[in-house]
């Protein structure tokens, strides 16, 4: 069963009784090794148990680094997102103190002309509407929501009146 290499010398006969145990000796060894072989090779519930030991450990290995990996990837993916809200907070934030500063600008400037046009108001009624009118028309022009109001109103009956006429 066993090859022979080139190693050993073809066996002869043997010179005298101590070289022949030692040769059956040789024999013996050399079948048991052989009997060994052919047993593991018969045995294939066993060698199957030792293949499913040995690829249940490389799959709990193979889990464990997983299981590692996808953790570290959890924590680069958390680490860049906390990072891309802070800069779209940050954007936001600028944005708002550049709206905020535009507003005010905006309602200086508004404010403003309205003032330099209230003050042509004035100087137009001091000088252009008639004296019985004029403390009337000024303290419309200081107070002019109560005179749209009124305004309103009376516009509101003119249409009424106009619109619904009596018979």
């Amino acid at each position: 069963m066993t090859d022979r290499t080139g190693s050993e010398p073809p066996v002869t006969g043997a010179k005298g009784p101590e070289e022949l145990r030692q040769q059956i000796e040789r024999t013996r060894s050399e079948l048991g090794d052989t009997v060994e072989e052919l047993a593991g090779k018969i045995d294939v519930k066993g060698r199957a148990r030792a293949r499913a030991a040995d690829l249940r450990d490389k799959a709990g290995a193979m889990t464990v680094q997983l299981r590692s990996s996808a953790a570290q990837a959890g924590h680069t993916v958390h680490d860049k997102a906390t990072q891309a809200g802070h800069l779209v907070q940050d954007r936001a934030v600028q944005a708002s103190h550049k709206v905020q500063d535009r507003t005010q600008r905006a309602g200086r400037l508004t404010q403003g002309k309205a003032a330099e046009t209230s003050a042509a108001l004035e100087r137009r009624a001091e000088h252009g509407v008639p004296q019985p009118a004029r403390p009337l028309v000024m303290a419309a022009l200081r107070h002019p929501r109560p005179v749209l109001i009124v305004g309103a109103a009376l516009a509101a009956i003119v249409v009424v009146s106009w619109r619904y006429p009596k018979k």
